[in-house]
């Protein structure tokens, strides 16, 4: 089942049960997956994004969302920091398993031996093979600067 079937199934789930914060939270998934399929129909692309995409836009809304916990949090909004964490936790429901710092460690490892990657010139390869496989499964704004250690250090 493809992740745009599971969070449809999902809506359909939360109108069922009545839940209406955990059916608001799905329907701006939906919203964000449509409105990346209209943007990506001005590529020629037929039908909607792949799971791929999805992933991505689960996790810049998550991104998005802990951003906002920080915020609120820093501003005494502790009611709308709950909130937005609700909202975090449904939408990784639909993310695959993050990796601890080892496997982190290791897939950054792994990708410079499969590239040849040799010094920080080399940093754009290594990003783009661990996105192509780890997409959703770590963060890689925390992960880019390990990637730059590592060259630096080889």
């Amino acid at each position: 089942m493809s992740l745009r079937d599971q969070v449809n199934s999902a809506v359909k789930q939360a109108m069922k049960d009545k839940e209406s914060q955990r059916l608001a939270t799905l329907r701006l998934i939906n919203a964000a997956i449509k409105d990346q399929d209209i943007a990506s129909r001005g590529d020629g692309a037929e039908e909607g994004v792949g799971d791929a995409e999805i992933l991505q836009i689960l996790g810049k809304m998550t991104k998005q969302r802990r951003e906002s916990v920080r915020a609120y949090e820093e501003g005494g909004r502790i009611d709308l920091a709950e909130r937005e964490e609700a909202e975090i936790a449904i939408i990784e429901e639909f993310l695959p398993r993050q990796l601890s710092d080892d496997e982190v460690v290791e897939a950054i490892d792994k990708a410079i031996e499969e590239t040849g990657a040799d010094s920080i010139r080399d940093m754009g390869k290594i990003m783009g093979a661990l996105k192509e496989r780890y997409t959703g499964q770590m963060d890689f704004g925390a992960v880019g600067p390990l990637v730059k250690d590592k060259l630096c250090q080889g």
